[in-house]
């Protein structure tokens, strides 16, 4: 049998409500690391959110912007980029909205309105800075995801006039845009492909409604105690919440990582 991989999301799950890597879950990515087991981040987030995770974990893989650009030990392993031209029309009907937008390429992020109070709202909860705005940006990168912020009233005339795209709600007023289809589960299946190994083999954790498709693809889903409970009912096991040993827990739990490990 294959050595098992895990997958982990960043937000409530590494990441407690402080937006802190607790203790435990550190040891326990180490501790895996040590065994041999393959880590790996899988987020809705743009990589450059996250490079002080990777540096802080050891982690040089990921799947991010929900499964659109896949990274394998440092190289792309798999990327679905967005029609820039429906990116256009897009804009075009924030702008007429009074909505906002944003761009994510492979390593950046760019928002198309400055000072829009919805695009503040969401990276407060993030506990991250107003992007750069930079309205033309889908048109000189590559561009695997967008951010539509608006009012969930609002939403609805997005998802009639663009039913090829699936709009996932991450905060109140803010939504990931991606192609319809896409998920982190099928980027987890690009980068289990590429190193020939078996859905059955990973291991994934994850707390929100972006993770459901991931939780019931891997071999075993492991919902945080913090999850939504959508994630929850996808999910094998229910562990503990990110700030309470949660990932450390849950890979007791499934049977990876003994018992008795001290958080220090």
């Amino acid at each position: 049998m294959n050595k098992p991989i895990v997958f982990f999301d960043i937000d409530g799950t590494l990441l407690d409500e402080k937006k802190v890597i607790p203790k435990s879950t550190k040891q326990a990515v180490r501790r895996l690391q040590e065994k041999g087991i393959q880590t790996v981040i899988a987020t809705g987030r743009v990589p450059k959110m996250f490079y002080w995770i990777q540096k802080e974990l050891n982690i040089n893989s990921y799947v991010s912007m929900n499964g659109q650009y896949v990274v394998l030990e440092g190289k792309e392993v798999y990327s679905n980029p967005i029609d820039p031209g429906v990116l256009q029309l897009m804009s075009n009907l924030t702008v007429r909205n009074g909505h906002a937008l944003a761009y994510c390429s492979h390593d950046d992020y760019k928002v198309n309105k400055s000072n829009h109070p919805f695009i503040e709202a969401s990276f407060d909860s993030l506990m991250m800075p107003y992007p750069e705005v930079d309205k033309e940006y889908y048109k000189q990168l590559a561009i695997f995801q967008g951010h539509l912020y608006c009012d969930p009233r609002d939403a609805e005339q997005y998802m009639s006039s663009f039913p090829e795209f699936s709009f996932v709600k991450w905060h109140d007023t803010a939504y990931d845009i991606l192609p319809r289809g896409a998920s982190k589960a099928v980027g987890i299946l690009k980068l289990l492909e590429a190193l020939n190994l078996q859905k059955e083999d990973a291991i994934a954790f994850g707390d929100g409604l972006n993770d459901i498709e991931m939780l019931t693809t891997v071999g075993t889903g492991v919902a945080m105690g913090n999850a939504v409970p959508e994630a929850k009912a996808a999910a094998v096991l229910i562990t503990t919440s990110s700030s309470q040993n949660g990932i450390l827990n849950g890979l007791i739990q499934v049977g990876i990582l003994e018992s008795g490990i001290a958080v220090n």
